[in-house]
């Protein structure tokens, strides 16, 4: 069956082949979720064991490392600045929620200075992420 290029009265065809864009964007499609996994990275840290609490979807994520270095959302922030920079993030102000996710060689102490000051910077509900008991 051949192509038509006129139209019922003899004019120009006015459909638009679709084909080819649906091919382009399931070629694209495919590309984006190849690529979407490789593209989440963080910090590493080791996570104590426990069977509570998973890290949900799109929340604010304050990371402390062993080397007791602290990370809003993969950027490193300094601790003396870290009240003013909670303070200032727009999710925190909007949500009052923040993930911790800490190390599990860092001590106790530490963790509860960068918890008091995410309190002082307006955090009301605070959250630590843990690893999943492997029974």
């Amino acid at each position: 069956m051949g192509m038509a290029t006129k139209g019922p009265a003899g004019g120009p065809l006015s459909e638009i082949n679709v084909t080819p864009l649906v091919d382009v964007m399931l070629v694209l499609l495919i590309i984006f979720m190849v690529t979407a996994p490789l593209l989440q990275k963080g910090v590493q840290v080791d996570l104590p064991p426990a069977a509570v609490m998973e890290m949900p979807e799109g929340k604010v994520l304050l990371v402390i490392d062993k080397l007791q270095k602290v990370y809003l959302e993969d950027r490193e922030v300094a601790l003396d600045a870290l009240p003013q920079t909670l303070s200032q993030n727009e999710r925190i102000r909007q949500e009052r929620e923040l993930y911790l996710q800490a190390d599990e060689t860092i001590p106790y102490g530490f963790a509860v200075k960068v918890m008091s000051m995410a309190r002082n910077a307006g955090v009301e509900n605070l959250n630590i992420v843990t690893d999943p008991l492997r029974e």
